[in-house]
């Protein structure tokens, strides 16, 4: 069907125009035109945030290799899909009030030492929930020295390293969301280190899983040691910079 392009005047052969990309199926406003813009504009719920989120969990690395290699149009965008996510799981994290830091930072004690501990703890952990959502962004690149160094074989270069650990990312904190429940159950108790523990492990085993599914051309053994030896690099980065950054809290 030939027609004309209602955006910008251009003769339309097909669905979709070939100069600004509009559909050439416009119609008039109404509730299921705003229902289905709030969906695929705001959230893209109907084709975008469930896929990539079962994706991600029944053929993660699969679906990360078909995304870096141009099919993407079913997806939701990796980096978007971090911030919303780390948005929500930040936000119930400050409104519940859950120590954030309770799997990596434990004090023991009494006294004044100990009461100034932790209220530095707990300051930097409802810090953390506020900005939950740029600490994330800030664990990609960490994330993706450790494949890009261990993986170079693999022919990815390093801002495709940034697209897989932001998928990786979105999947951890989906768990953390389903998951959440329990961190409020166990909040302001012993077990809260021990629930917090459980969930990285199973987050960290699914991610495990996802990159020896995707760098498929590796030798098996070889994608699971440089696999464990990604996350060691990423682990030793990370807990640097968080005893520097305590031991200056500590310091102010």
């Amino acid at each position: 069907m030939i027609s004309t392009c209602k955006n910008c005047g251009t003769t339309v052969k097909g669905s979709f125009c070939s100069h600004c990309g509009q559909s050439a199926n416009t119609h008039r406003i109404s509730t299921h035109f705003l229902w289905h813009d709030i969906q695929h504009g705001l959230l893209h719920v109907d084709k975008g945030i469930l896929f990539s989120a079962k994706e991600l969990f029944t053929r993660p690395g699969h679906s990360i290799r078909e995304f870096l290699e141009g099919k993407r149009v079913k997806h939701f965008k990796p980096v978007s899909l971090v911030l919303i996510l780390a948005g929500i799981y930040g936000f119930l994290s400050h409104y519940f009030h859950i120590n954030l830091l309770a799997n990596n930072i434990q004090i023991k004690g009494s006294g004044e030492k100990f009461e100034e501990m932790r209220k530095v703890v707990a300051s930097s952990s409802e810090w953390l929930a506020s900005h939950y959502s740029m600490f994330s962004l800030l664990q990609i690149p960490v994330l993706a020295t450790g494949t890009w160094l261990l993986f170079k074989r693999a022919g990815y270069n390093f801002m495709e390293h940034i697209i897989i650990h932001s998928f990786l990312t979105g999947q951890r904190l989906i768990i953390r969301i389903i998951t959440f429940p329990l961190f409020y159950a166990f909040s302001e108790t012993s077990t809260l280190r021990t629930v917090a523990r459980i969930t990285d492990l199973v987050a960290f085993t699914i991610a495990f899983w996802s990159l020896y599914q995707l760098f498929k051309t590796i030798p098996k053994w070889q994608r699971a040691v440089r696999t464990a030896g990604s996350f060691a690099i990423t682990f030793a980065i990370t807990f640097t910079v968080m005893f520097i950054l305590f031991k200056i809290l500590l310091g102010l």
